[in-house]
């Protein structure tokens, strides 16, 4: 579908035009003419499928079609992390060149001057409010906030903020807002709790599922079947040759995190750290630096997996197995991205097998495994049933619930 088709408002469509944006995705196409018609919608769809325009375009051709008031708030969206939340507001900056809304981000992290300009936004009205729910929370507090005008609520990755602990916070939220309003989730899953939290503020909500794509084919995927102890070493000997292009090196821990940008540090590469441990600044200067090639080798916990877009990346690194195929999808979809090509490397120790070959069971191929170099030694044989703990049966069969959820 073309987007001149969706019969949005003529400054919308001139941003669009500038932008070279023609076709919809199937995100768009399925959701943006229900939200158009103003009823609440729940969606089911992963990072890198154009969700955040699905819901902004509407957005903006509502509030720039039908009345409003001007200094109140009339849009909230929620977004888990800071980065996620500034990577929207950078998005609704060239959507809405042409349209004459005001934006304003609110995240923690900043300096005092960061949340007088949040504060004066929320109580001076400005049109959409892009917020984490902690910081929101706190300046609803602690300041006189009128949220009586708020028209649209838009949720954004929700079942991640559900994993980090944000259910009550938004709860509070929703209980500040007027009972008649349009209610947006986008989520990349649909467990239980999300199902939940959507009966609780969503209203007769359309169901759209679009369905959990494979990885792009652009992206080599392979992995090596090792020893824990053999992990540090690989990455020592994959990164002991010049790297053309830029890499993130994956893992599920902070200190693993830590100990593996230090060690390329000390190989003289230029590599830095990324997790939640380290102050707001610091981490947009490195995020900032990556994009601009200062750094080369990105060493990050999933915080970057979702939500971060950065072209030129050639490789992906997981130096554990993730959680399951969809954190999977999401980490190696960050290389491949503009028609470029990528390599996905996975580092499998024995007791990740059994996750590893559920991730192989999801994409109904099996990854190629790169013979461990001789130098190195022998790694184990790849034999997941036989992995500690495996259970794959379950997990398999919720895998297929999800990817079988009925579109509506």
């Amino acid at each position: 579908m073309k987007f001149e088709e969706l019969n949005l408002n003529e400054d919308v469509m001139q941003g669009l035009d500038a932008m070279n944006f023609q076709e919809t995705t199937p995100v768009q196409e399925k959701t943006i003419p229900i939200i158009l018609e103003g009823k609440d919608v729940i969606a089911c769809a992963q990072t890198g499928t154009g969700k955040t325009a699905a819901y902004i375009l509407p957005l903006l051709h509502k509030l720039t079609t039908e009345p409003h008031t001007d200094d109140r708030v009339n849009a909230i969206i929620m977004a888990p992390t800071r980065e996620l939340a500034q990577q929207i507001d950078m998005q609704f900056e060239g959507f809405s060149y042409f349209v004459p809304v005001s934006t304003i981000a609110v995240y923690g992290g900043g300096d005092g001057a960061s949340w007088e300009t949040q504060k004066h936004g929320l109580q001076s009205g400005a049109d959409i409010i892009i917020a984490t729910p902690g910081r929101l929370i706190t300046l609803l507090d602690m300041h006189d906030i009128d949220l009586s005008g708020v028209h649209y609520f838009i949720l954004d990755e929700a079942d991640r903020m559900l994993d980090m602990g944000f259910h009550d916070d938004i709860m509070k939220i929703v209980n500040k807002l007027p009972q008649e309003r349009q209610t947006i989730m986008f989520s990349a899953t649909m467990p239980p709790k999300i199902r939940q939290l959507a009966k609780q503020i969503l209203k007769n909500p359309e169901e759209i599922q679009i369905a959990i794509s494979k990885p792009n084919e652009a992206i080599m995927q392979a992995a090596y079947i090792c020893y824990e102890r053999q992990k540090i070493d690989l990455i020592r000997e994959m990164f002991g040759k010049p790297v053309s292009s830029k890499s993130i090196i994956f893992s599920s821990s902070k200190q693993k995190v830590k100990e593996l940008a230090h060690t390329l540090k000390r190989m003289n590469f230029n590599a830095a750290e990324m997790h939640s441990d380290l102050e707001q600044n610091v981490r947009e200067q490195v995020l900032l630096d990556f994009k601009n090639s200062k750094i080369t080798i990105l060493v990050a916990t999933d915080i970057v997996a979702r939500g971060i877009d950065i072209e030129d990346i050639g490789l992906v690194v997981n130096y554990d197995v993730p959680h399951d195929a969809e954190d999977y999808i999401h980490r190696i979809g960050r290389t491949a991205r503009a028609n470029a090509e990528g390599l996905a490397i996975t580092f499998v120790s024995e007791k990740e097998q059994g996750k590893f070959h559920d991730i192989e069971r999801f994409l109904e191929k099996d990854i190629y495994k790169i013979p461990i170099p001789a130098s190195l030694g022998e790694g184990p044989a790849y034999n997941p049933k036989a992995a500690t703990g495996y259970n794959s049966h379950s997990k398999f069969k919720n895998r297929n619930k999800r990817k079988n959820f009925k579109k509506k």
